[in-house]
């Protein structure tokens, strides 16, 4: 058992439908946890928007819950991390701290016309070069760029133009009484406006999409202090005021540290909202990989006091699919067909198979190795004898059919492909899920006995800055198996099923003409 005055980090998990602050011990292990949700706001078909002011209120309730509870018990907090949606983009006044328009969600496609124009326009090899993305509506800079032009935001000298960990630092740090206006590398490579092998914002993209570099936070390593949680956060009397941030990263970014996937070719798939399957390739930025992405994995900061070993920074390839637990979300509010997200495994195991049923969720088109931001939801392959038990189960189907196309990708592309796919998120919990990936991937498929990486990845690189953990090999001591799910179909099997969605997949190209 862990001692009530044993030292813990805390994680601020602020997701797409809701915000978790969560206390590890020195063991990795959630000791305490709140949440709240967040409401969605979808003002026009393929839009998606948060409100920012919500985004803070249900960050600071949930950490000031856990504050409480860690106060009670005498527990010692050292450090907080801070993870969250990557590129959704929140625009404020540094001056007043008033927020000048709703978020824009990563899954928003209201720029998709605009990337079109840019790549016909040639500047794709450039974004390539310098991001490591794609021109996509999923990336933060034509979101900026829409804010500043048609969505009324003007630069008058205070605009702050940055992903959400910015503005709940800004915020915790002090806000418009000397709160600390910062991102981490890992948030930044999620831009469009930073230079990944250089690592800094690059003029060069500022000036093409029109922002101004005076507008982004500063970009400091992943792992290291930021500044201190002040006193009108929460209040003096808190648990957590003058405690350390001293970890920031993106969701994806902190679940491949969580998942201790430190050695290239280590490879993760976070089952959250959409899935996210990163592999780690070691400190030299790889080349563009037709239909990924190139990404920093972190920067522990190499002229930290602590020694991390290893290579202080890495890059990752990444493939992004942008509906796994949305599609989950659908079945449960939008078609009624399940009460709760939980009912799920249940209801698809009633049924052996989907009975010829292909669902594509594609609902806000698709992402890697597709990208087609004009894509929509499709069902086919229905027949009288198709019911609500069939549907569930081509939804959990769907979840690996995804994830097996950006694996394909990666595995063409890579010497070595993966020997294990380590899990996580909230559907990693489905036997049947992990079962069906699996097959498809034909590797082993590993689950750890806490699926809450994201989290821990976020207290990981607070808790290496501040040091709770002293090495990269102590925390990959932490990382322990729940269940392994091998492949129990054979190849030709996994590749018929397959080839029904890839058919399913095409017939959901290019559905709308616009957005």
């Amino acid at each position: 058992m862990t001692s009530p005055s044993s030292p813990v980090a805390i994680a601020i998990d602020s997701g797409t439908t809701g915000v978790r602050a969560q206390v590890f011990d020195a063991r990795g292990v959630v000791v305490d946890s709140a949440h709240r949700e967040l409401t969605q706001y979808f003002p026009r078909p393929g839009w998606v928007e948060h409100d920012s002011e919500e985004i803070w209120s249900t960050v600071r309730a949930t950490l000031a819950e856990v504050a409480g509870r860690i106060g009670e018990a005498g527990r010692t907090p050292v450090a907080i991390g801070i993870t969250n949606q990557r590129e959704t983009v929140v625009a404020w006044d540094r001056r007043t701290g008033r927020p000048l328009h709703r978020a824009i969600v990563w899954q928003d496609r209201r720029t998709a016309r605009a990337c079109d124009a840019l790549v016909e326009a040639g500047h794709l090899p450039l974004v390539r070069e310098r991001t490591g993305l794609v021109l996509d509506p999923y990336f933060s800079a034509t979101k900026m760029h829409w804010l500043l032009t048609e969505g009324g935001v003007t630069d008058t000298g205070d605009l702050a133009l940055a992903t959400v960990d910015a503005w709940i630092l800004w915020n915790l740090t002090g806000g418009t009484d000397g709160g600390v206006f910062a991102t981490d590398a890992t948030n930044a490579s999620r831009t469009m406006l930073f230079d990944i092998v250089v690592r800094r914002w690059s003029d060069e993209l500022c000036d093409l999409f029109g922002v101004p570099p005076t507008a982004l936070p500063a970009v400091h390593p992943s792992c290291g202090r930021f500044g201190r949680v002040a006193p009108g956060a929460l209040g003096a009397d808190s648990a957590v005021a003058g405690v350390p941030i001293s970890g920031i990263a993106g969701d994806q970014h902190a679940a491949l540290f969580g998942q201790a996937c430190f050695t290239p070719g280590m490879t993760k798939v976070t089952y959250g909202t959409g899935s996210f399957v990163l592999m780690t390739t070691g400190p030299v930025c790889p080349p563009p990989v037709d239909g990924l992405i190139t990404t920093l994995a972190w920067d522990l900061d190499a002229d930290a006091a602590h020694s991390v070993g290893g290579q202080a920074v890495s890059y990752a390839l990444e493939g992004s699919v942008f509906a796994s637990g949305a599609a989950v979300q659908w079945l449960r509010d939008g078609m009624g067909i399940i009460e709760r997200s939980s009912d799920l495994e249940a209801l698809a195991n009633t049924v052996e198979t989907s009975e010829g049923a292909v669902v594509v969720p594609a609902f806000t088109g698709l992402g890697s190795p597709h990208w087609d931001p004009y894509a929509r939801g499709t069902i086919v392959g229905l027949s009288r004898g198709v019911n609500r038990a069939h549907l569930a189960r081509a939804v959990v189907e769907a979840m690996s059919f995804q994830v097996r196309d950006v694996l394909d990708a990666m595995s063409a592309a890579v010497d070595t492909p993966p020997l294990v796919l380590r899990v996580d998120g909230g559907a990693s919990v489905m036997d049947l899920l992990l079962q069906l990936q699996a097959d498809q991937t034909g590797i082993e498929v590993a689950r750890p006995r806490s699926v809450e990486t994201t989290g821990l990845g976020a207290a990981m690189l607070a808790g290496l800055s501040e040091g709770l953990w002293g090495s990269l090999d102590e925390l990959s001591s932490l990382w322990a198996e729940d269940a392994s799910f091998v492949p129990a179909v054979s190849t030709e099997q996994a590749d018929l099923a397959h080839q029904a969605w890839l058919r399913a997949l095409d017939k959901s190209r290019g559905w709308v003409a616009d957005l």
